[in-house]
């Protein structure tokens, strides 16, 4: 089995959400997508985050596709941490090939996630072009540590059998689509 996982507070899940997964699953020939989402990001304010069953419901209403599973799994692990979340997955599922799938807007902040390394040595990592954030964010501290593990695009198939760490930045979808905006207009029209 390739597995990919989508990991995020989905508030709200957009179509760009979407899209990128079906991007991956295309792309890197995966069997599944699993849709995480999380009780909270440590690294954003959950202040006015929508309840997680609200946001379960909603991600489950727009990923409609029968190889998309959209799971609590993260709040019945009891952690809002991706390396907590990764290694008991690979732990508890040997033979699955696990990919996490990510924008390119997280790659710019991914040395600011816990353990972070050890995330990139645990799975291969998809990135997902993102319109804006795709120009800068291979420049960052995390794609200049990991540069020398970046793998060409045209070896997108054999991401989820590599031995991590491994990466690659798989352009085409340029969405504007952001849950941050989304969220900030919501919040402006609520005034």
């Amino acid at each position: 089995m390739r597995i990919g996982l989508f990991g995020g507070t989905f508030d709200p899940p957009h179509a760009a959400h979407r899209a990128a997964c079906l991007l991956a699953m295309h792309r890197l020939g995966l069997d599944r997508v699993w849709w995480l989402v999380t009780p909270g990001n440590p690294l954003k304010d959950t202040m006015g985050l929508a309840p997680l069953a609200v946001r379960l419901a909603a991600a489950r209403a727009l990923a409609r596709h029968p190889r998309i599973d959209v799971s609590d799994f993260e709040a019945d692990l009891g952690t809002s941490y991706t390396f907590a979340t990764v290694s008991y997955l690979v732990r508890r599922c040997p033979g699955v090939h696990f990919v996490w799938i990510m924008g390119a807007d997280n790659l710019r902040h991914f040395h600011r996630w816990q353990r972070w390394r050890d995330i990139a040595e645990l799975v291969p990592i998809a990135v997902i072009d993102r319109l804006g954030p795709s120009l800068y964010s291979t420049a960052g501290v995390t794609g200049q540590a990991l540069g020398f593990a970046r793998l060409p695009e045209a070896a997108a198939l054999t991401l989820p059998e590599r031995k991590p760490p491994a990466w690659i930045f798989l352009h085409g979808l340029k969405s504007p689509l952001s849950s941050t905006a989304l969220r900030a207009s919501r919040t402006f029209r609520s005034r």
